[in-house]
Protein backbone atom coordinates (compact mmCIF):
# COMPACT_ATOMS: atom_id res chain seq x y z
CA UNK A 1 0.00 0.00 0.00
CA UNK A 2 2.77 2.59 0.81
CA UNK A 3 4.54 1.78 -2.49
CA UNK A 4 1.31 2.33 -4.40
CA UNK A 5 0.77 5.67 -2.66
CA UNK A 6 4.32 6.79 -3.46
CA UNK A 7 3.80 5.81 -7.08
CA UNK A 8 0.61 7.90 -7.26
CA UNK A 9 2.44 10.90 -5.83
CA UNK A 10 5.25 10.49 -8.35
CA UNK A 11 2.72 10.16 -11.18
CA UNK A 12 1.11 13.41 -10.00
CA UNK A 13 4.49 15.19 -10.03
CA UNK A 14 5.34 13.85 -13.50
CA UNK A 15 1.97 14.94 -14.91
CA UNK A 16 2.35 18.36 -13.32
CA UNK A 17 5.79 18.84 -14.86
CA UNK A 18 4.43 17.81 -18.25
CA UNK A 19 1.50 20.25 -17.97
CA UNK A 20 3.77 23.07 -16.85
CA UNK A 21 6.20 22.63 -19.73
CA UNK A 22 3.31 22.49 -22.20
CA UNK A 23 1.92 25.66 -20.62
CA UNK A 24 5.25 27.47 -20.98
CA UNK A 25 5.95 26.56 -24.61
CA UNK A 26 2.40 26.52 -25.96
CA UNK A 27 -0.18 27.83 -23.46
CA UNK A 28 1.44 31.16 -22.61
CA UNK A 29 2.08 32.29 -26.22
CA UNK A 30 -1.46 31.33 -27.24
CA UNK A 31 -2.92 33.21 -24.26
CA UNK A 32 -0.90 36.33 -25.03
CA UNK A 33 -2.13 36.36 -28.64
CA UNK A 34 -5.71 35.70 -27.50
CA UNK A 35 -5.67 38.62 -25.03
CA UNK A 36 -4.12 40.93 -27.61
CA UNK A 37 -6.93 40.10 -30.01
CA UNK A 38 -9.53 40.60 -27.28
CA UNK A 39 -8.17 44.06 -26.44
CA UNK A 40 -8.56 44.98 -30.10
CA UNK A 41 -12.30 44.12 -30.16
CA UNK A 42 -15.04 46.73 -29.98
CA UNK A 43 -15.94 45.81 -26.41
CA UNK A 44 -12.52 46.85 -25.08
CA UNK A 45 -11.20 49.16 -27.78
CA UNK A 46 -14.03 51.13 -29.41
CA UNK A 47 -16.51 51.40 -26.53
CA UNK A 48 -16.66 54.88 -25.01
CA UNK A 49 -17.87 55.93 -21.59
CA UNK A 50 -21.34 56.86 -22.82
CA UNK A 51 -22.02 53.25 -23.79
CA UNK A 52 -21.57 52.00 -20.22
CA UNK A 53 -24.10 54.37 -18.69
CA UNK A 54 -27.19 52.69 -17.19
CA UNK A 55 -30.57 54.18 -16.30
CA UNK A 56 -31.17 53.78 -12.56
CA UNK A 57 -34.95 53.50 -12.89
CA UNK A 58 -35.39 55.74 -9.84
CA UNK A 59 -37.78 58.63 -10.60
CA UNK A 60 -37.71 61.97 -8.85
CA UNK A 61 -40.90 62.18 -6.73
CA UNK A 62 -43.18 65.17 -6.65
CA UNK A 63 -42.18 67.79 -4.08
CA UNK A 64 -44.11 67.81 -0.79
CA UNK A 65 -45.18 71.04 0.85
CA UNK A 66 -43.21 71.83 3.98
CA UNK A 67 -46.26 72.66 6.09
CA UNK A 68 -48.12 69.50 5.03
CA UNK A 69 -48.92 67.17 7.95
CA UNK A 70 -50.36 63.73 7.43
CA UNK A 71 -53.58 63.16 9.33
CA UNK A 72 -52.42 59.78 10.53
CA UNK A 73 -49.24 61.31 11.92
CA UNK A 74 -51.19 64.15 13.56
CA UNK A 75 -53.38 61.69 15.43
CA UNK A 76 -50.42 59.80 16.83
CA UNK A 77 -49.43 60.58 20.43
CA UNK A 78 -46.15 62.39 21.06
CA UNK A 79 -43.08 60.22 20.86
CA UNK A 80 -42.43 60.56 24.60
CA UNK A 81 -45.88 59.12 25.43
CA UNK A 82 -45.65 56.15 23.08
CA UNK A 83 -45.24 52.75 24.74
CA UNK A 84 -41.64 51.63 24.87
CA UNK A 85 -40.65 48.17 23.77
CA UNK A 86 -37.17 47.23 24.95
CA UNK A 87 -37.17 44.08 22.81
CA UNK A 88 -37.68 45.96 19.53
CA UNK A 89 -34.51 46.62 17.52
CA UNK A 90 -34.56 50.10 15.99
CA UNK A 91 -34.22 50.32 12.22
CA UNK A 92 -35.63 51.80 9.04
CA UNK A 93 -38.56 50.55 7.03
CA UNK A 94 -37.91 48.89 3.68
CA UNK A 95 -39.71 50.84 0.98
CA UNK A 96 -40.37 49.50 -2.52
CA UNK A 97 -39.66 51.72 -5.51
CA UNK A 98 -42.74 52.48 -7.63
CA UNK A 99 -40.89 51.53 -10.83
CA UNK A 100 -39.53 48.21 -9.56
CA UNK A 101 -35.94 47.14 -8.97
CA UNK A 102 -32.79 49.07 -9.84
CA UNK A 103 -30.92 47.06 -12.53
CA UNK A 104 -27.22 46.33 -12.59
CA UNK A 105 -25.12 47.93 -15.28
CA UNK A 106 -25.72 45.55 -18.21
CA UNK A 107 -22.68 46.49 -20.37
CA UNK A 108 -20.32 46.15 -17.41
CA UNK A 109 -21.88 42.85 -16.32
CA UNK A 110 -21.29 41.59 -19.86
CA UNK A 111 -17.63 42.57 -19.63
CA UNK A 112 -17.24 41.08 -16.15
CA UNK A 113 -18.66 37.78 -17.41
CA UNK A 114 -15.80 37.69 -19.94
CA UNK A 115 -13.03 39.00 -17.69
CA UNK A 116 -13.58 36.75 -14.66
CA UNK A 117 -12.66 33.46 -16.43
CA UNK A 118 -9.49 35.17 -17.70
CA UNK A 119 -8.50 36.13 -14.15
CA UNK A 120 -9.29 32.65 -12.86
CA UNK A 121 -7.13 31.08 -15.60
CA UNK A 122 -4.18 33.28 -14.62
CA UNK A 123 -4.54 32.17 -11.00
CA UNK A 124 -4.63 28.50 -12.06
CA UNK A 125 -1.67 28.86 -14.43
CA UNK A 126 0.39 30.72 -11.82
CA UNK A 127 -0.33 28.03 -9.27
CA UNK A 128 0.73 25.30 -11.72
CA UNK A 129 3.94 27.13 -12.57
CA UNK A 130 4.66 27.72 -8.89
CA UNK A 131 4.38 24.03 -8.07
CA UNK A 132 6.53 23.10 -11.09
CA UNK A 133 9.42 25.28 -9.90
CA UNK A 134 8.97 24.04 -6.32
CA UNK A 135 9.49 20.47 -7.51
CA UNK A 136 12.62 21.51 -9.44
CA UNK A 137 14.36 23.05 -6.42
CA UNK A 138 17.10 20.61 -5.30
CA UNK A 139 17.95 19.64 -1.75
CA UNK A 140 19.77 22.17 0.41
CA UNK A 141 23.56 21.98 0.06
CA UNK A 142 26.58 24.21 0.65
CA UNK A 143 27.82 26.10 -2.39
CA UNK A 144 26.82 26.14 -6.06
CA UNK A 145 23.48 27.75 -5.22
CA UNK A 146 23.38 30.42 -7.92
CA UNK A 147 20.87 28.44 -9.95
CA UNK A 148 18.78 27.85 -6.83
CA UNK A 149 18.64 31.61 -6.22
CA UNK A 150 17.30 32.04 -9.77
CA UNK A 151 14.62 29.47 -9.00
CA UNK A 152 13.66 31.28 -5.79
CA UNK A 153 13.51 34.69 -7.50
CA UNK A 154 11.33 33.28 -10.28
CA UNK A 155 9.11 31.57 -7.71
CA UNK A 156 8.66 34.86 -5.84
CA UNK A 157 7.67 36.60 -9.08
CA UNK A 158 5.09 33.90 -9.84
CA UNK A 159 3.65 34.13 -6.32
CA UNK A 160 3.30 37.90 -6.71
CA UNK A 161 1.41 37.41 -9.98
CA UNK A 162 -0.88 34.86 -8.33
CA UNK A 163 -1.68 37.23 -5.46
CA UNK A 164 -2.29 40.13 -7.81
CA UNK A 165 -4.65 38.05 -9.96
CA UNK A 166 -6.60 36.97 -6.88
CA UNK A 167 -6.93 40.65 -5.90
CA UNK A 168 -8.67 41.36 -9.22
CA UNK A 169 -11.62 39.27 -8.02
CA UNK A 170 -11.89 41.38 -4.88
CA UNK A 171 -11.86 44.51 -7.03
CA UNK A 172 -14.93 43.32 -8.95
CA UNK A 173 -16.80 42.45 -5.74
CA UNK A 174 -16.03 45.85 -4.24
CA UNK A 175 -17.43 47.55 -7.33
CA UNK A 176 -20.86 45.98 -6.88
CA UNK A 177 -20.85 46.76 -3.17
CA UNK A 178 -19.84 50.40 -3.74
CA UNK A 179 -22.42 50.85 -6.48
CA UNK A 180 -25.17 49.38 -4.29
CA UNK A 181 -24.34 51.87 -1.53
CA UNK A 182 -24.47 54.85 -3.88
CA UNK A 183 -27.68 53.61 -5.53
CA UNK A 184 -29.27 53.31 -2.08
CA UNK A 185 -28.36 56.96 -1.52
CA UNK A 186 -30.08 57.84 -4.81
CA UNK A 187 -33.21 55.98 -3.67
CA UNK A 188 -33.14 57.77 -0.32
CA UNK A 189 -32.31 61.22 -1.71
CA UNK A 190 -33.64 61.17 -5.28
CA UNK A 191 -33.55 64.98 -5.61
CA UNK A 192 -29.77 65.17 -5.17
CA UNK A 193 -28.10 64.94 -8.57
CA UNK A 194 -24.62 64.39 -7.13
CA UNK A 195 -25.54 60.88 -6.03
CA UNK A 196 -26.78 60.05 -9.52
CA UNK A 197 -23.61 61.47 -10.99
CA UNK A 198 -21.56 59.38 -8.53
CA UNK A 199 -23.12 56.21 -9.97
CA UNK A 200 -22.15 57.29 -13.49
CA UNK A 201 -18.58 58.05 -12.40
CA UNK A 202 -18.34 54.70 -10.61
CA UNK A 203 -19.48 52.83 -13.74
CA UNK A 204 -16.96 54.67 -15.90
CA UNK A 205 -14.21 53.90 -13.42
CA UNK A 206 -15.09 50.20 -13.41
CA UNK A 207 -15.08 50.09 -17.21
CA UNK A 208 -11.58 51.54 -17.24
CA UNK A 209 -10.54 49.11 -14.48
CA UNK A 210 -11.80 46.09 -16.44
CA UNK A 211 -9.86 47.19 -19.51
CA UNK A 212 -6.79 47.67 -17.32
CA UNK A 213 -7.25 44.22 -15.73
CA UNK A 214 -7.18 42.53 -19.15
CA UNK A 215 -4.06 44.51 -20.05
CA UNK A 216 -2.38 43.54 -16.78
CA UNK A 217 -3.26 39.87 -17.25
CA UNK A 218 -1.71 39.95 -20.71
CA UNK A 219 1.37 41.71 -19.34
CA UNK A 220 1.72 39.15 -16.55
CA UNK A 221 1.52 36.27 -19.01
CA UNK A 222 4.18 37.99 -21.13
CA UNK A 223 6.51 38.66 -18.19
CA UNK A 224 6.17 35.13 -16.80
CA UNK A 225 6.80 33.60 -20.21
CA UNK A 226 9.81 35.85 -20.73
CA UNK A 227 11.46 35.19 -17.36
CA UNK A 228 10.93 31.42 -17.57
CA UNK A 229 12.22 31.10 -21.15
CA UNK A 230 15.30 33.21 -20.41
CA UNK A 231 16.20 31.17 -17.33
CA UNK A 232 14.84 27.79 -18.41
CA UNK A 233 18.22 26.06 -18.30
CA UNK A 234 18.96 27.19 -14.75
CA UNK A 235 15.39 26.49 -13.64
CA UNK A 236 15.55 22.87 -14.79
CA UNK A 237 19.20 22.27 -13.79
CA UNK A 238 20.09 24.76 -11.06
CA UNK A 239 23.36 23.06 -10.11
CA UNK A 240 26.15 22.48 -12.60
CA UNK A 241 27.36 18.91 -13.02
CA UNK A 242 30.95 20.20 -13.40
CA UNK A 243 31.15 21.47 -9.83
CA UNK A 244 32.89 18.34 -8.52
CA UNK A 245 35.64 18.52 -11.17
CA UNK A 246 36.82 21.87 -9.80
CA UNK A 247 38.20 20.23 -6.64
Amino acid sequence: MPNETIKKVQDYKDSLVKKAEQLIFQGFPEKIVELNEMLATDMFCERNFNEVHQDLNIPVPEPIAVNHVDDAVADDPPSAKRPRNDFCVPGTKVMALPTGTVPCNAPLCEMIKIVKPIIRKLVEDSNLLKMWISFLIPKIEDGNNFGVSIQEDTLAEIQAVESEAAAFFDQISRYFLSRAKVVSKVAKYPHIEDYRRAVVELDEKEYLSLWLVVCEVRNRYSSLHDIVIKNLEKLKKPRSSNAESLY
